[in-house]
């Protein structure tokens, strides 16, 4: 019994021993568990619509694309629009296209589509040569490029459309000017190319500008980071180009903008408030 007794009270001295440790040490390791995954949970919520609404530069509005484009304008031309001329250019003259954060440009037919809303195709498939209701070689949309590989892609992003409404490809590179004047003198209702060699077909009137009601912007930067609007050459060209083809029909209301891929507005509106 004695024997008994000792081992009982030695147990119950040995569970008591263990009882009084382990429920002091279960709470806290609860209590510092839930607030940690708490802190997880938060940091991974917090980044994502701040740099959604940060990175959304595609989003800007007309107001701000139009900001933006003039603002390049100016810096690379060395001049100085009135408050009168600044007037004159409306926000309307501005294409608005449906993107996201990474413009897919396999889906750049359906967004024209979409922005030129019920009355795409009658501006896009309008008339055909034998009924005499256009003039060959001249497209109702012009897509700028900074080079030959990207004029091929967004004219792959054309492709939905491109069945019935003919495209063309007018840069300089494997393709002879001859052969470009030879294939405006057919039906075109997309045009897709480089600044220099669109001009040049301008000049010698193979490319018609009677139809001409967007002219699309290809804003993408290659992989050293250039665009149209920086790359050294390039972007003097298209100056030029629009410079003598577009602008006045842009402050006459005539031409529509559409700027493809993302800008960055912040800097361009403050170096424009700053000039107007």
């Amino acid at each position: 019994m004695g024997s008994s007794r000792s081992a009982a009270g030695r147990g119950g001295g040995g569970g008591g021993r263990k009882s009084s440790r382990f429920p002091p040490k279960n709470p806290p390791f609860k209590q510092q568990k839930q607030p940690k995954k708490k802190k997880k949970e938060a940091g991974r919520e917090e980044p994502t619509p701040s740099s959604e609404d940060t990175a959304g530069r595609p989003l800007a509005s007309a107001s701000e694309q139009l900001g933006f484009f003039l603002a390049q304008y100016q810096s690379a031309n060395g001049i100085h629009l009135s408050s009168l001329e600044l007037d004159s250019i409306r926000d309307t003259c501005i294409l608005e296209l449906s993107q996201g954060p990474e413009p897919d440009v396999n889906a750049l037919g359906k967004q024209i589509k979409a922005a030129f809303g019920p009355s795409w195709k009658g501006v896009l498939y309008e008339g055909s040569l034998d009924q005499g209701k256009i003039h060959p070689g001249s497209p109702a949309v012009i897509a700028i490029t900074a080079s030959a590989i990207r004029t091929i892609e967004i004219l792959r992003g054309f492709r939905s459309l491109t069945r019935e409404c003919h495209a063309a490809k007018l840069f300089s590179k494997h393709i002879k000017i001859e052969e470009q004047v030879a294939m405006l003198k057919n039906r075109v209702n997309i045009a897709c190319g480089t600044p220099n060699r669109i001009k040049k077909l301008i000049d010698i009137e193979a490319l018609g500008l009677s139809r001409l009601s967007v002219i699309l912007l290809d804003m993408h930067t290659d992989v050293k980071g250039y665009s149209l609007l920086t790359l050294p050459q390039i972007r003097d060209e298209f100056w030029d180009l629009y410079k003598n083809y577009f602008h006045e029909r842009i402050v006459e209301g005539n031409l529509r903008i559409c700027l493809f891929g993302p800008i960055n507005i912040q800097n361009e509106i403050k170096g424009k408030s700053s000039k107007v």
